[in-house]
């Protein structure tokens, strides 16, 4: 969720909002600290801190707090099970903030330093809501650090992983929507500009260009391929490239196991290693969906990309690896 982006448009309709923030966690909890969720005056809200009674009492608190001008900022330390009858058994600390029309220029500084990517910043208690200073050189993977005295160092955007999309047909266009509101950012590639939806997701850039390979060539390194295309002439080709170069987190072709035996023997011939002929997915997707509606493929194939992107960031063994071991 872009948090201060969001605060933004709220303010800028002349509307108090509050931020809720989970600050740490014992335990077991709904969600994780740096979870966020903004509330609006009308008792709307984007983003979510885990649903239940936790999130329901924080919606109430947030409302609370925004109808009061001039509040303090707030800290609520909830134990899930006694305080809320969650059967979560942890313990959470939840700062709740209001934000008004005042803040508007130091809330469109944060707006911009998120559009630039992850950035962290320290702020201090007091007032309605942290004194935040956008700090250059601390830890992007900490979440929320507390400080003592009151000080909260706090992480905002996300780091997202680039997905590279190649096909823009029924199944490319259900990833699109599928990868939508989870933290990747998705290079969709097509040759065919009329192939591409006139409006796509925020998290996604089109690539209309002629020439995939080139595009596959300027992809960081650690990225997802998913190949979707109309050709399996160009499925071949792009995977072909992708193995070659060998150095993305997971590289997946849509088409049954007869495509995969024909690819590996298509691969062999073009000189590949045994390692990479099999390190490759086809068919894609978490087992056990038997649908071949286009938003069930893409159910699977995200949660695919989902379980790789995890083990990529924690150096684990690949997905493909741990296939071709089995």
């Amino acid at each position: 969720m872009t948090v201060w982006r969001n605060i933004e448009s709220i303010l800028k309709r002349g509307e108090p909002c509050a931020l809720v923030s989970v600050l740490a966690v014992k335990g077991s909890a709904p969600r994780e600290a740096g979870a966020r969720m903004i509330v609006t005056s009308g008792g709307g809200f984007h983003g979510t801190i885990g649903g239940g009674a936790l999130e329901w009492q924080a919606l109430g608190s947030a409302q609370r707090l925004i109808a009061r001008a001039g509040s303090e900022a707030i800290i609520e330390k909830r134990v899930l099970g006694p305080d809320l009858g969650q059967c979560c058994g942890g313990a959470v600390e939840v700062l709740v903030e209001r934000f008004e029309a005042a803040d508007l220029t130091h809330v469109a500084d944060l707006a911009r330093a998120e559009a630039s990517g992850p950035f962290a910043t320290t702020g201090r208690l007091g007032g309605r809501h942290l004194a935040r200073q956008i700090e250059a050189d601390q830890d992007l993977d900490a979440p929320v650090t507390l400080r003592g005295n009151g000080m909260i160092t706090e992480v905002f955007g996300a780091r997202r992983r680039v997905v590279m999309l190649f096909g823009a047909g029924h199944v490319g266009r259900a990833l699109m929507l599928a990868l939508a509101p989870l933290p990747f950012e998705v290079r969709w590639v097509d040759a065919r500009p009329q192939s591409f939806p006139a409006h796509v997701a925020g998290n996604v850039t089109l690539d209309p260009r002629g020439d995939p390979l080139q595009a596959l060539a300027e992809a960081p390194d650690g990225a997802l391929v998913v190949i979707v295309t109309h050709s399996h002439a160009l499925d071949l080709a792009v995977l072909d490239k992708a193995l070659t170069e060998g150095r993305f987190g997971y590289i997946g072709v849509i088409g049954s196991k007869t495509k995969r035996a024909r690819f590996q023997s298509r691969l062999r011939q073009a000189g590949h290693a045994e390692t990479a002929v099999f390190s490759f997915h086809c068919p894609i997707g978490i087992s056990g969906i038997a649908s071949r509606l286009p938003a069930a493929i893409a159910a699977g194939v995200v949660a695919e990309l989902l379980q790789c992107d995890a083990l990529v960031k924690t150096d684990q063994v690949p997905l493909n690896i741990q296939r071709q071991r089995a």
